[in-house]
């Protein structure tokens, strides 16, 4: 043990980790503090207005997207880790594509399919539905940037269950549906939870997508995010830095009641 406290080579992997943190938390800190400074602009009608809506419209695209996200993602992650059909794996790589697509690129990949002059979207204007810049806009954008998180993880957790234990409950008479509620999502509830506020978060602070898809307009699609780059843009650094502290806030909140729901009451502390 002595021995190993003398370590250069340890003491080096300290001095990474203690680096690492710092370079993890620091912006964080810096901001909080930047916004308690600046926590006066809120006194503003104006700030206080643009923050209302921003936040009221960033949380209620954000929830309604991911109810869809886990309304879509959960058969297409069970498929993608049973599927034995060919091009299994193609699928498989279109739905990481979102990820590691440009948001420039995302924004005009959406506004392809569902703009105007789009694949679709000629099709819904006939019904007098247009999709672009609208509110419907910022969902999609979320959805589309944000789905595959809650994929990858609900892919991995159907995975990692043991396919004897849905056999035995087949054996027993459960219908393959009561299996599936009962057995398979039972046991992937810990991946489902992680990739829910991972999706969650990814909609929540959406920008890129939905600024070229959406557009930045006040009360329709300037979420809180864009509101932040408005204020920016600006010049009002004060009130951008108290929406980015109340939003970080708010994230923070929302993946410790999430974690809790999602862990065992037995393995909760004290």
């Amino acid at each position: 043990m002595t021995r190993g406290k003398h370590n250069p080579f340890v003491w080096t992997l300290v001095g990474i980790s203690l680096a690492g943190l710092v370079l993890l938390t620091l912006p964080t800190v810096a901001l909080l503090v930047r916004a308690f400074d600046a926590r006066d602009v809120l006194s503003d009608a104006q700030a206080r207005a643009t923050l209302r809506e921003a936040l009221t419209l960033s949380l209620t695209t954000s929830l309604v997207s991911l109810a869809l996200i886990v309304l879509a993602g959960i058969p297409i992650a069970y498929v993608l880790a049973r599927g034995q059909f060919p091009g299994v794996r193609l699928l498989d790589a279109l739905v990481d594509l979102p990820i590691i697509l440009p948001p420039a690129v995302a924004g005009i990949a959406l506004l392809a399919a569902f703009g105007r002059r789009g694949l679709l979207g000629d099709s819904f204007e006939r019904f007098g539905i247009n999709i672009a810049f609208s509110t419907m806009a910022v969902i999609i954008a979320q959805v589309f940037v944000s789905a595959p998180f809650f994929i990858r993880s609900a892919r991995a957790g159907f995975s990692r269950i043991d396919h004897s234990i849905e056999e035995a409950a087949a054996d027993l008479g459960a219908s393959p549906a009561r299996v599936f509620w009962r057995i398979t999502l039972s046991l992937s509830r810990s991946s489902l939870i992680a990739g829910a506020v991972l999706a969650w978060a990814r909609a929540l602070g959406e920008f890129g997508a939905t600024i070229m898809f959406a557009g930045n307009r006040e009360g329709v699609t300037q979420t809180m995010p864009l509101a932040i780059y408005e204020r920016f843009g600006a010049g009002d650094l004060e009130t951008a830095v108290v929406l980015s502290a109340i939003l970080l806030g708010i994230s923070v909140v929302f993946l410790v009641v999430v974690r809790l729901l999602g862990e065992p009451a037995s393995q909760r502390p004290a």
